[in-house]
């Protein structure tokens, strides 16, 4: 009975010991990146690939449309619209906005499920670079540690310039300079306040809107945007 004992604890800790290994080895390989991403600009990221599969089974000549363009090419009014509709304390946290965490978990629990988040850009970066779109305490947990990398290695310039040239501005339709050209045919340092409002209006569901469509709700929500663009702070 002991030695069944001992044998099933070293069974155990062996398999911790692996599980262990496997977890910091992988920290250091999402550490890798960032540090690398420090200096030289993504070529793709998950999200982007995650996409281009899904535009591929419609179309299997699908491609992505992207375009980098550096910080200082990328109009300051887009920088505002962007930190004003999405983070608005971009400068002033670490990765973590936990006002806006408990606003957003006191209405989700008076709703009984999820109708609100809080992600800052840091977060939301963290996911466009390296994870699934898979919801699970897991996938948070490796969410919270990425941002807390980003924060601690980039500078808040780089991370703007980073999420801007990343995220979604339509379907396949990825960066600042891609989405300014795609929707108003101008390069991204063109924007104007309004311009720049819509996109950032559009931000949370990209793809249900075609070319400068307008709605009232995005009417509204451009309204609102452009309202706090003058408050907004930007690296």
């Amino acid at each position: 009975m002991l030695r069944a004992l001992l044998v099933a604890w070293k069974a155990f800790c062996y398999a911790l010991g692996t599980l262990v290994a496997v977890v910091v080895l992988l920290q250091l390989w999402f550490f890798a990146h960032i540090v690398y991403w420090s200096a030289v600009d993504p070529s793709s990221t998950a999200f982007m690939e995650r996409r281009l599969e899904a535009l591929r089974a419609r179309d299997p000549r699908a491609q992505t449309r992207r375009q980098w363009a550096s910080y200082d090419r990328i109009s300051a009014h887009l920088k505002r619209a962007v930190v004003a509709a999405e983070d608005a304390k971009f400068l002033d946290h670490e990765g973590f906005d936990w006002e806006a965490i408990q606003k957003a978990m006191a209405k989700n629990e008076r709703r009984g499920r999820i109708v609100a988040g809080a992600s800052t850009i840091s977060q939301q970066l963290a996911k466009n670079l390296f994870l699934s779109g898979e919801r699970s305490w897991a996938r948070k947990a490796q969410e919270a540690a990425i941002t807390w990398m980003l924060e601690r290695t980039l500078s808040k310039r780089r991370i703007l310039e980073l999420y801007l040239n990343v995220a979604e501005w339509g379907d396949g339709v990825f960066g600042a300079e891609a989405a300014a050209r795609y929707h108003f045919g101008i390069p991204a340092a063109a924007l104007g306040p309004e311009q720049a409002a819509w996109l950032a209006a559009i931000l949370p569901s990209p793809r249900s809107y075609a070319r400068g469509r307008i709605t009232p709700y995005l009417a509204g929500r451009v309204a609102t945007i452009l309202a706090r663009m003058g408050a907004a702070q930007i690296p």
